[in-house]
């Protein structure tokens, strides 16, 4: 290009907006910035996220805090109950101390009871007195087994709610822990993305790279074409599709005119092949009859079918190329195309194309 035109274009680049939205559309850059955009504003939105989950984080530790408070206030109260059996049983203790004293005075009242029997009116009014203290004695006594035994199913319940509350606390833990794997894996999907951000910006450049060497495969393809007029139909087709290959993603695809295969004992010939990407095409200059048509699409599966059987795999693309056709008989062969999934290109059609 010459240096005039060059300075030409840059200003305007410079000056027409309209021109340079334009440019920039037709290179596709303005999809590149949209998701640039897209990237930036999902980023936002994790940050959001990891903001929100830091404040879920502090509630949590605020329960846990609230839960040893209460945690520590259930063993000072069993604490407590502890000390009130502790005093229980030594009331206990003297409680039998004390019957036994009543027992031995007892006894010394019978002796004294023999020894003064004047005094037998005042000794069964004490005596009666003992007995309604004894049966005082009993009930009290029936009644502090009845609260030991109160305190002991207390006490279970007790165990019980500490139970419940370690299991709690175990959970507590184990969603403290998920909520730091979580977090983990959020600052590693920002990483990626703001890797994947480098790549596309390295990209770009690429793409750079890729236009200019894309308008120089066209170029020689064009070249390619026009040589081609001079040798035969399968080339013509043939280098037709090593160009649509490129497009596709696989510059480096050798495509292979008449390549002959073995299956079972018989000698097979594929007018255009390729085994990466697998491609099995069948090229011929003219169809005449819709008979010939639906015979050319039978060959051209079974050849599918023996490549898918020897390569392992099903072919990428099936291709029927033809010269020229009646009419009607294109419009069949566009019909069995379709129904059968094979790519049809016809000879005028690629003049049209180049």
């Amino acid at each position: 290009m010459p240096p005039s035109m060059k300075k030409k274009l840059l200003e305007l680049l410079e000056k027409d907006k309209e021109f340079k939205y334009a440019v920039i559309g037709y290179l596709g850059l303005d999809r590149i910035e949209r998701t640039q955009t897209a990237i930036l504003e999902e980023a936002k939105k994790l940050w959001e996220e990891v903001k929100a989950l830091r404040e879920s984080q502090e509630r949590l530790w605020e329960e846990i805090k609230a839960l040893r408070e209460g945690q520590d206030k259930l063993w000072e109260e069993n604490r407590r109950l502890w000390e009130e059996v502790r005093a229980l049983r030594e009331d206990q203790g003297k409680l039998w101390e004390e019957v036994k004293a009543l027992r031995e005075g007892q006894e010394r009242l019978w002796e004294e009871v023999k020894a003064l029997r004047e005094d037998q009116r005042r000794l069964w009014e004490e005596i009666k007195a003992l007995r309604e203290g004894q049966e005082k004695l009993w009930e009290e006594n029936r009644r502090l087994w009845e609260e030991v035994r109160a305190l002991r199913e207390g006490q279970e319940r007790l165990w019980e709610e500490i139970k419940a509350l370690r299991e709690g606390q175990g959970k507590l833990w184990e969603e403290v822990r998920a909520l730091r794997e979580g977090q983990e894996r959020l600052w590693e999907e920002n990483k990626r993305i703001w890797e994947e951000i480098k790549a596309l910006r390295e990209g770009q450049g690429k793409l750079w790279d890729e236009v200019g060497r894309v308008w120089r495969y066209v170029k020689s393809g064009f070249e390619g074409i026009r040589e081609a007029l001079g040798v035969s139909f399968e080339e013509y087709v043939a280098s037709f599709i090593r160009f649509m290959l490129y497009e596709l993603g696989y510059p480096e695809a050798k495509v292979e005119v008449r390549k002959h295969i073995i299956h079972e004992g018989r000698l097979i010939e594929l007018n255009i092949f390729s085994e990466e990407p697998l491609i099995v095409g069948e090229a011929t200059l003219t169809i005449k009859s819709i008979e010939e048509a639906e015979e050319e699409i039978r060959k051209l599966n079974e050849r599918a079918n023996i490549a898918n059987k020897l390569y392992g795999k099903k072919p990428l693309l099936t291709i029927l190329a033809i010269g020229n056709a009646p009419e009607e008989t294109i419009d069949h062969l566009k019909k069995l195309t379709s129904k059968h999934g094979i790519k049809l290109i016809i000879g005028r059609e690629l003049k049209e194309i180049f």
